[in-house]
């Protein structure tokens, strides 16, 4: 059974041992152009998650930022009644705990959804080298910005699209980022389950799950558990809505997707 318990930061580098990262190497993983900065201090440790492993817990004290080197994860809201509210799906590049500075706590629950890799960046030392390397500091401020940038798609997303809408997106966002990776942005596994992802998008699994099938159906895409092949993503692109299920099976596939009359921007990242 998957320990869902918070993995201590020494029990992750005795597991992966001495793997360090650079500030050039970081710089690539968040996509900054390098910055010009000679020292030693500059070397960033790296942690190892399991799938299911807890990376910090809502409430627990902040101390961290985290880059993701490898891995897939999922930050989350739990109510009282505990209930989950998935915020983000924190892929290769992406930066994690920023929602920990304001309170010196996380807000949010980080969950490996496969086995990760992390780069950890000590917050502390990230302001003591920033007071002195105006540089780094801008840096990391851009960072957070673009953080931001990316709720606020996500959020204008939720308010103007459709439920199929939302659900075309969120597979084009996938597609481009896993191309980002170096990866096929035309078959791919989803780490997440459809429970998720629905969480994430504001819709019920029965939606989701109904809405991939659609796709599937009218040759959008093909499904096959968690693996999704990308058929024609300029119409996911632009779809809307889709035509009643009993019209479906009588329009060719270009006509199954109605296109949007105003573009709208895709989300930057998961």
């Amino acid at each position: 059974m998957l320990s869902t318990q918070p993995v201590s930061h020494e029990a992750g580098r005795q597991r992966q041992g001495r793997l360090w990262s650079n500030l050039k190497e970081v710089c690539d993983l968040l996509h900054l152009p390098p910055i010009s900065i000679n020292s030693e201090e500059l070397l960033f440790q790296h942690v190892q998650f399991k799938t299911g492993q807890r990376v910090h817990t809502i409430g627990q004290p902040f101390d961290m930022l985290y880059v993701v080197n490898s891995g897939f994860l999922k930050t989350v809201l739990i109510d009282e009644f505990g209930n989950e509210q998935v915020l983000a799906f924190p892929m290769k590049g992406d930066l994690m705990g920023v929602d920990g500075i304001h309170n010196k706590t996380y807000s949010s629950e980080a969950v490996a959804l496969s086995d990760c890799d992390l780069v950890l960046l000590p917050f502390k030392k990230l302001t003591t080298l920033g007071r002195t390397h105006v540089e780094l500091e801008n840096m990391m401020y851009g960072v957070m910005s673009r953080e931001l940038v990316r709720e606020q798609a996500m959020i204008g997303m939720l308010g103007a699209l459709s439920a199929e809408a939302r659900v075309a997106r969120f597979l084009v966002t996938l597609s481009d980022r896993f191309s980002q990776m170096g990866y096929s942005s035309k078959l791919f596994n989803l780490r997440m389950t459809r429970h998720e992802i629905g969480s994430y998008l504001g819709l019920t699994l029965e939606t989701v799950s109904r809405t991939l099938s659609a796709f599937n159906e009218i040759g959008l895409i093909s499904v096959d558990q968690r693996t999704i092949g990308i058929k024609d993503v300029d119409a996911l692109k632009s779809l809307r809505r889709l035509p009643p299920s009993r019209t479906r099976s009588k329009l060719p596939a270009r006509a199954k997707a109605a296109a949007t009359e105003a573009t709208v921007p895709l989300l930057a990242t998961l």
